[in-house]
């Protein structure tokens, strides 16, 4: 049976440029190729997979987003959650993300 929920810890960070509100968790190029090689169906927009995520006490819906140059999957974090969770850039997150293929 696929795995579909995957533990790990990473760092926070700000996406650079114009739209530097935008924060990120990078998945591990271990969960990552574990991702792609269990799920390789019918992507959504800019090749995201469906994910439930889970930091803290905080769960929502969202996506993972393929990142060419690392060979890896971002997770976008929002504010709501950020403010929620006491979260800022840099810090060091154990986090659940569930596929929802």
């Amino acid at each position: 049976m696929k795995n579909s929920t995957y533990t790990f810890t990473a760092s926070l960070w700000i996406y650079p440029g114009e739209t530097a509100s935008w924060h990120f968790i990078t998945v591990p190029k271990k969960e990552s190729h574990d991702v792609r090689t269990n799920f390789p169906g019918p992507k959504r927009g800019w090749g995201s997979i469906p994910v439930v995520a889970k930091i803290g006490k905080t769960t929502w819906n969202t996506s993972i987003f393929p990142d060419s140059k690392s060979g890896t999957y971002l997770l976008p974090v929002k504010a709501q959650v950020r403010n929620k969770e006491g979260l800022q850039d840099g810090d060091k997150i154990t986090l659940k993300l569930k596929v929802c293929p």
